[in-house]
């Protein structure tokens, strides 16, 4: 009879993984369904009242496993409650504005890098090819570079 309880909180156990810990994997619940499994055939092997007994036992507590573990209350226990509000590098938009001034730092063809108020920039050129050490001015922002355009 021992062996029996065991197999049904490892079933119990198991299940609660699968639903918690491993949704999508199916492991858990396979091992679920062969620890309830086992436990069953072993009652039955017992007397039919006892194997009747804990199919109503495992029934039961799997329903009880699902309820407690699809509670709303029991994910928040595991989600991540703090907010992120850092960003991975800023904007070139939220520090430049259109017409500012800068020299190339290396060929724009279209892209490269230029210099604008001391600060190094991924740019775009509006023109075809912009040589090193031109002046440019910002004439528009895409995604995190700058659209620039030669100054003659």
């Amino acid at each position: 009879m021992g062996y029996i309880i065991l197999l049904l909180i490892f079933g119990v156990l198991f299940l609660i993984a699968e639903l918690v810990l491993l949704p999508g994997l199916s492991v858990g619940a396979l091992l679920a369904m062969v620890c309830y499994g086992s436990a069953i055939y072993l009652a039955f092997g017992q007397s039919a009242t006892v194997g009747i007994v804990i199919v109503v036992v495992a029934v039961l507590s799997a329903i009880a496993a699902s309820v407690f573990s699809l509670r709303a209350k029991t994910w928040q226990r595991f989600a991540l409650k703090q907010e992120i509000r850092s960003k991975s590098m800023p904007q070139p938009a939220d520090e430049l504005e259109v017409g500012a001034r800068g020299l190339t730092l290396s060929r724009l063809s279209p892209m490269g890098k230029v210099s604008i108020a001391g600060k190094i920039y991924e740019a775009k050129s509006l023109d075809a090819y912009i040589d090193p050490k031109q002046e440019v001015e910002v004439v528009g922002f895409e995604n995190f570079s700058i659209i620039v355009k030669k100054i003659n």
